[in-house]
Protein backbone atom coordinates (compact mmCIF):
# COMPACT_ATOMS: atom_id res chain seq x y z
CA UNK A 1 0.00 0.00 0.00
CA UNK A 2 1.09 3.57 -1.54
CA UNK A 3 2.22 6.15 1.88
CA UNK A 4 -0.18 9.09 1.75
CA UNK A 5 2.63 12.20 1.26
CA UNK A 6 3.35 14.39 4.26
CA UNK A 7 0.92 17.51 4.73
CA UNK A 8 3.27 20.38 4.10
CA UNK A 9 3.51 22.21 7.46
CA UNK A 10 0.67 25.23 8.65
CA UNK A 11 3.68 27.51 9.85
CA UNK A 12 6.88 27.79 11.49
CA UNK A 13 6.23 28.36 15.44
CA UNK A 14 9.56 29.29 17.80
CA UNK A 15 8.01 28.32 21.22
CA UNK A 16 11.03 29.99 23.68
CA UNK A 17 10.69 28.71 27.68
CA UNK A 18 13.33 27.84 29.96
CA UNK A 19 11.09 25.38 31.57
CA UNK A 20 11.63 21.74 30.08
CA UNK A 21 8.29 20.66 30.61
CA UNK A 22 6.25 23.41 29.10
CA UNK A 23 8.42 23.31 26.39
CA UNK A 24 7.58 19.71 25.58
CA UNK A 25 3.87 20.52 26.17
CA UNK A 26 3.64 23.44 23.56
CA UNK A 27 5.71 21.73 21.04
CA UNK A 28 4.22 18.81 21.36
CA UNK A 29 0.22 20.38 20.63
CA UNK A 30 1.79 22.20 18.30
CA UNK A 31 3.14 19.30 16.19
CA UNK A 32 0.15 17.50 16.74
CA UNK A 33 -1.77 20.33 14.85
CA UNK A 34 0.73 20.43 11.97
CA UNK A 35 2.89 23.00 12.75
CA UNK A 36 6.53 22.75 12.19
CA UNK A 37 8.23 23.75 16.23
CA UNK A 38 11.56 24.97 16.65
CA UNK A 39 11.64 25.08 20.83
CA UNK A 40 14.39 27.40 22.49
CA UNK A 41 15.85 27.22 25.99
CA UNK A 42 16.52 30.83 26.67
CA UNK A 43 16.43 34.32 25.17
CA UNK A 44 20.02 35.07 23.57
CA UNK A 45 19.42 31.98 21.25
CA UNK A 46 15.62 32.84 20.68
CA UNK A 47 17.52 35.71 18.78
CA UNK A 48 19.86 34.40 17.00
CA UNK A 49 17.24 31.39 15.77
CA UNK A 50 15.47 34.18 14.31
CA UNK A 51 17.87 36.19 12.95
CA UNK A 52 19.21 33.00 10.94
CA UNK A 53 15.46 32.11 9.81
CA UNK A 54 12.60 33.94 10.61
CA UNK A 55 9.57 32.00 12.41
CA UNK A 56 6.11 33.33 11.25
CA UNK A 57 4.94 33.48 15.15
CA UNK A 58 6.71 33.44 18.69
CA UNK A 59 5.03 31.99 21.78
CA UNK A 60 7.69 33.84 24.16
CA UNK A 61 8.12 33.16 28.04
CA UNK A 62 8.45 36.20 30.21
CA UNK A 63 9.63 34.77 33.10
CA UNK A 64 13.18 33.43 31.87
CA UNK A 65 16.53 34.01 33.74
CA UNK A 66 19.23 36.14 31.90
CA UNK A 67 17.10 37.93 29.63
CA UNK A 68 13.23 37.91 30.16
CA UNK A 69 10.52 37.86 27.09
CA UNK A 70 10.03 41.42 27.48
CA UNK A 71 13.85 41.82 26.37
CA UNK A 72 13.56 38.95 23.70
CA UNK A 73 10.75 40.98 22.09
CA UNK A 74 12.41 44.48 22.97
CA UNK A 75 15.29 43.28 20.56
CA UNK A 76 13.02 41.27 18.13
CA UNK A 77 11.25 44.64 17.55
CA UNK A 78 14.19 46.92 17.80
CA UNK A 79 15.50 45.39 14.80
CA UNK A 80 17.38 47.43 12.41
CA UNK A 81 18.90 47.32 8.53
CA UNK A 82 18.86 43.74 7.07
CA UNK A 83 17.38 42.26 10.00
CA UNK A 84 14.34 44.77 10.35
CA UNK A 85 11.95 42.27 9.04
CA UNK A 86 12.27 41.04 12.23
CA UNK A 87 9.91 43.76 13.57
CA UNK A 88 7.12 42.02 12.11
CA UNK A 89 7.09 38.49 13.73
CA UNK A 90 3.86 38.27 15.76
CA UNK A 91 4.75 37.18 19.00
CA UNK A 92 2.43 36.29 21.76
CA UNK A 93 3.42 36.30 24.87
CA UNK A 94 2.75 33.17 27.91
CA UNK A 95 2.92 33.87 31.47
CA UNK A 96 1.84 32.94 35.27
CA UNK A 97 1.56 36.61 35.67
CA UNK A 98 -2.02 37.74 35.47
CA UNK A 99 -1.53 41.60 36.57
CA UNK A 100 -3.13 44.30 34.25
CA UNK A 101 0.24 45.77 34.41
CA UNK A 102 2.35 42.83 33.04
CA UNK A 103 -0.43 42.91 29.97
CA UNK A 104 -0.36 46.39 29.43
CA UNK A 105 3.87 45.67 29.07
CA UNK A 106 3.57 42.98 26.78
CA UNK A 107 1.18 44.86 24.64
CA UNK A 108 3.47 48.10 24.73
CA UNK A 109 6.56 46.14 24.03
CA UNK A 110 5.08 44.78 20.67
CA UNK A 111 3.47 41.78 21.50
CA UNK A 112 0.01 40.82 19.87
CA UNK A 113 -1.29 38.52 22.30
CA UNK A 114 -1.27 37.31 25.85
CA UNK A 115 -1.99 33.98 27.18
CA UNK A 116 -2.24 33.41 31.17
CA UNK A 117 -0.52 29.84 32.38
CA UNK A 118 -2.02 27.35 32.57
CA UNK A 119 -3.17 28.08 29.24
CA UNK A 120 -5.79 25.71 27.89
CA UNK A 121 -5.49 24.02 24.45
CA UNK A 122 -8.03 25.64 22.31
CA UNK A 123 -7.13 28.97 23.72
CA UNK A 124 -3.44 28.79 22.14
CA UNK A 125 -5.14 27.55 18.96
CA UNK A 126 -7.24 30.27 18.44
CA UNK A 127 -5.51 33.51 19.54
CA UNK A 128 -2.17 31.81 17.06
CA UNK A 129 -4.42 30.83 13.99
CA UNK A 130 -5.98 34.62 14.77
CA UNK A 131 -2.51 36.08 14.25
CA UNK A 132 -1.20 33.61 12.03
CA UNK A 133 -4.38 34.64 9.69
CA UNK A 134 -3.38 38.28 10.59
CA UNK A 135 0.16 38.36 9.64
CA UNK A 136 -0.62 36.56 6.11
CA UNK A 137 -2.94 39.14 5.28
CA UNK A 138 -0.42 41.86 5.96
CA UNK A 139 2.00 39.58 3.63
CA UNK A 140 -0.58 39.82 0.71
CA UNK A 141 -1.09 43.56 1.14
CA UNK A 142 2.68 44.46 1.32
CA UNK A 143 3.41 41.98 -1.63
CA UNK A 144 0.36 43.96 -3.67
CA UNK A 145 1.82 47.66 -2.21
CA UNK A 146 4.88 46.29 -3.84
CA UNK A 147 3.72 45.47 -7.38
CA UNK A 148 1.51 48.03 -7.36
CA UNK A 149 4.56 50.77 -6.74
CA UNK A 150 6.79 48.72 -9.44
CA UNK A 151 3.72 49.32 -11.64
CA UNK A 152 3.34 52.83 -10.82
CA UNK A 153 7.31 53.18 -11.17
CA UNK A 154 6.96 52.11 -14.93
CA UNK A 155 4.08 54.64 -16.16
CA UNK A 156 4.93 58.11 -17.06
CA UNK A 157 2.38 60.38 -17.61
CA UNK A 158 2.68 64.41 -19.23
CA UNK A 159 0.99 66.55 -16.95
CA UNK A 160 0.57 69.98 -18.07
CA UNK A 161 0.96 72.71 -20.81
CA UNK A 162 3.53 71.54 -23.26
CA UNK A 163 4.45 74.45 -26.00
CA UNK A 164 4.37 73.07 -29.53
CA UNK A 165 5.14 75.29 -32.89
CA UNK A 166 2.18 75.11 -35.02
CA UNK A 167 3.92 74.99 -37.92
CA UNK A 168 6.87 71.97 -37.68
CA UNK A 169 5.17 70.57 -34.31
CA UNK A 170 7.94 70.58 -32.54
CA UNK A 171 8.01 71.28 -28.54
CA UNK A 172 9.76 73.45 -26.27
CA UNK A 173 11.67 71.52 -23.36
CA UNK A 174 12.25 73.41 -19.53
CA UNK A 175 16.02 74.31 -20.64
CA UNK A 176 13.96 76.54 -23.36
CA UNK A 177 15.11 73.70 -26.33
CA UNK A 178 13.07 72.81 -29.11
CA UNK A 179 12.78 68.92 -29.91
CA UNK A 180 10.96 66.95 -32.66
CA UNK A 181 7.86 65.85 -31.26
CA UNK A 182 9.17 61.57 -31.16
CA UNK A 183 12.36 62.72 -29.20
CA UNK A 184 10.71 64.66 -26.78
CA UNK A 185 7.89 61.88 -26.27
CA UNK A 186 10.21 58.95 -25.58
CA UNK A 187 12.52 61.38 -22.82
CA UNK A 188 9.48 61.53 -21.07
CA UNK A 189 7.01 58.85 -21.32
CA UNK A 190 7.83 54.68 -22.15
CA UNK A 191 6.58 55.05 -25.91
CA UNK A 192 8.44 53.72 -29.01
CA UNK A 193 7.87 55.46 -32.51
CA UNK A 194 8.11 53.98 -35.34
CA UNK A 195 7.98 55.87 -38.85
CA UNK A 196 5.89 55.80 -41.88
CA UNK A 197 3.43 58.35 -43.65
CA UNK A 198 -0.32 58.38 -44.01
CA UNK A 199 -2.22 57.99 -47.71
CA UNK A 200 -2.78 62.27 -47.64
CA UNK A 201 0.90 62.62 -46.94
CA UNK A 202 1.94 59.93 -49.43
CA UNK A 203 -0.11 62.15 -52.22
CA UNK A 204 0.86 65.61 -51.47
CA UNK A 205 4.63 64.27 -51.59
CA UNK A 206 4.36 61.93 -54.60
CA UNK A 207 1.45 62.40 -55.99
CA UNK A 208 3.33 63.55 -59.18
CA UNK A 209 5.62 60.90 -59.11
CA UNK A 210 5.65 58.27 -61.71
CA UNK A 211 6.87 55.42 -60.08
CA UNK A 212 4.26 56.56 -57.15
CA UNK A 213 1.37 55.94 -59.13
CA UNK A 214 2.63 52.52 -60.80
CA UNK A 215 3.09 51.79 -56.90
CA UNK A 216 -0.31 52.83 -56.34
CA UNK A 217 -1.93 51.20 -58.94
CA UNK A 218 -0.20 48.02 -57.96
CA UNK A 219 -1.63 48.34 -54.27
CA UNK A 220 -5.11 48.82 -55.85
CA UNK A 221 -4.60 45.47 -58.00
CA UNK A 222 -3.67 43.82 -55.17
CA UNK A 223 -6.50 44.77 -53.22
CA UNK A 224 -9.28 44.32 -55.43
CA UNK A 225 -7.84 40.72 -55.78
CA UNK A 226 -8.68 40.12 -52.30
CA UNK A 227 -11.70 41.60 -52.26
CA UNK A 228 -12.96 39.22 -54.76
CA UNK A 229 -10.82 36.21 -53.14
CA UNK A 230 -12.94 36.92 -49.53
CA UNK A 231 -16.14 37.33 -52.34
CA UNK A 232 -15.84 33.86 -53.39
CA UNK A 233 -15.18 32.48 -50.84
CA UNK A 234 -17.87 33.56 -48.25
CA UNK A 235 -20.17 32.78 -51.49
CA UNK A 236 -19.29 28.82 -51.59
Amino acid sequence: MNERPAEPFKADIMVVDDTPANLHLLSAMLQKRGYSVRPVTDGARAIAAAEAEPPDLVLLDIMMPDMSGYEVCEKLKAAKGELAHLREIPIIFISALNEVWDKVKAFNLGGVDYITKPFQEEEVFARLETHLALRNLQKQLETQNTQLQEALDNVKTLRGLLPICANCKKIRDDGGYWNQIEDYLEQHTDALFSHGLCPQCETELYGDEKWYQEIKSRRKIKAKKAKSKELGEDGE
